[in-house]
């Protein structure tokens, strides 16, 4: 934890209330308390996103502890960090055009600020984790100015190929400054499902103080911590998370460091997220919306303030791997075939806990040309493109983007020709016809 942003009301534990989960001796990202509960003990895990080529089957794979802890003082939910965010993402797997509803998401993000906050040719967009381009390219058309910050360079480039101007570079505070110097001062930044992914959280939130001008707006969207664990989303704990937010302790994030949330939304992306609106401490410009408040006390209703619902989850954890395990033993024991559709990261922690591999699900496919003709981390289950699908005629095509069920049963509708059903694995074993 960085010691200019360390936070003044942490609480240390008492004398001899450590206990085994916090043998590490690792401290909260956000206000430094030492960690000590757990909240899912997920055994060792590969990287999620470390999909393996086929030339890399007989080497070693690195494994590491997949522990996610909850902050007995902020009540931020988080894991160690194993590997570093430049080891994660300088080069990066996942491409958000290949998933239509995220097309849908950019360009519907895109007509609602721009009509919100009037956004015009002297305005200025700037996206922090960009990807592919997937949202900023739905600005271009209106004629407003954008930039987009990434990480992983062969994601940016993609980007380019839109024409959106892009900056390969980390972000935090220096680099912002560095950024505003250039000319990127923003009237709107976005950071969408990133926050989730910033091993040093003080340093990124302090970034957007000093990017945004004084009058403008920030939006941060981050899968819910209420939903990972009233729906048992357990999958969504993967390295590559760093941490996972309540409204709550996300506004205390953001306060600590100049910026006030006047405004948030549900939206359905990644089985439930927020969008959190702030703008600078004191600019006045956006009144609090009530939904704010009526959020807060939601949470406060389910207890996201106490340790109770956090320490409460490993046994749901623990009954979902039972039921997948029946589901692929009658499976087995009857003669059917499975495979599934999806190579995302929440793959690799529910395939890897589970210990369910290609002896049961026998390939999977992905629309990603980057992830075809791979092997999923840890399992080694095959990933090919859709059309392996109506060449194999599975009986059970299990969904493992479960976020993306909708639009993955209409693109798949064909396999219920042969009989073939869909079947999802979160919360619990669901068999649909």
């Amino acid at each position: 934890m960085p010691s200019d942003t360390a936070v003044s009301n942490a609480t240390p534990p008492a004398a001899g209330d450590l206990g085994a989960a916090a043998a590490t001796h690792a401290r909260c990202r956000f206000c430094g308390t030492q960690l000590k509960h757990t909240v899912a003990n997920l055994g060792m895990s590969p990287m999620a996103n470390a999909i393996r080529k086929p030339e890399e089957l007989n080497c070693m794979e690195p494994f590491f502890p997949l522990h996610a802890y909850v902050c007995g003082n902020c009540f931020l939910v988080q894991l160690e960090e194993f590997q570093s965010g430049e080891a994660i993402f300088t080069e990066y797997s996942y491409f958000s055009s290949y998933v239509q509803a995220m097309l849908d998401h950019g360009r519907k993000y895109a007509d609602d600020m721009t009509e919100r906050f009037k956004l015009s040719p002297r305005s200025k967009v700037v996206e922090i984790a960009a990807n592919d381009g997937y949202l900023l390219r739905w600005f271009l058309p209106k004629g407003v100015p954008v930039l987009g910050v990434e990480p992983a360079a062969n994601v940016a480039a993609e980007g380019r190929k839109l024409g959106i101007p892009m900056e390969v570079l980390f972000f935090g505070r220096k680099t912002a400054r560095e950024l505003k110097a250039k000319g990127h001062a923003a009237d709107l930044m976005a950071a969408n499902n990133v926050v989730a992914h910033v091993p040093d959280l003080n340093d990124f939130v302090a970034g957007f103080s000093e990017l945004l001008k004084p009058t403008g707006v920030a939006t941060f969207e981050f899968h819910h911590v209420l939903n990972l664990l009233t729906l048992n989303q357990f999958d969504n704990i993967y390295h590559e998370h760093f941490c996972y937010h309540s409204l709550m302790t996300f506004t205390k994030i953001l306060a600590h460091h100049g910026l006030q949330v006047f405004d948030v939304e549900e939206i359905p992306n990644h089985g439930g997220s927020l969008r959190v609106y702030c703008q600078p401490q004191g600019s006045g410009v956006h009144k609090v919306d009530g939904r704010v408040e009526a959020m807060v006390a939601r949470e406060r209703k389910a207890g996201l303030d106490t340790l109770a619902p956090y320490l409460e989850m490993e046994e749901r954890i623990r009954a979902t791997k039972r039921s997948l395990w029946r589901f692929v033993l009658r499976a087995a024991e009857e003669g059917k075939t499975i495979a599934a559709y999806g190579a995302p990261a929440k793959a690799a922690t529910l395939l890897n806990y589970s210990g369910v591999r290609s002896d049961y699900i026998q390939y999977t496919v992905d629309r990603n040309p980057h992830k075809q003709n791979h092997f999923l981390p840890g399992t080694q289950i095959p990933i090919y493109g859709p059309e392996r699908i109506p060449e194999t005629r599975p009986d059970y095509l299990v969904i493992l983007a479960w976020n993306l069920k909708d639009e993955v049963m209409r693109q798949m509708a064909h396999i219920r020709e042969w009989g073939g059903k869909f079947v999802v694995l979160i919360p619990e074993v669901r068999i649909h016809d």
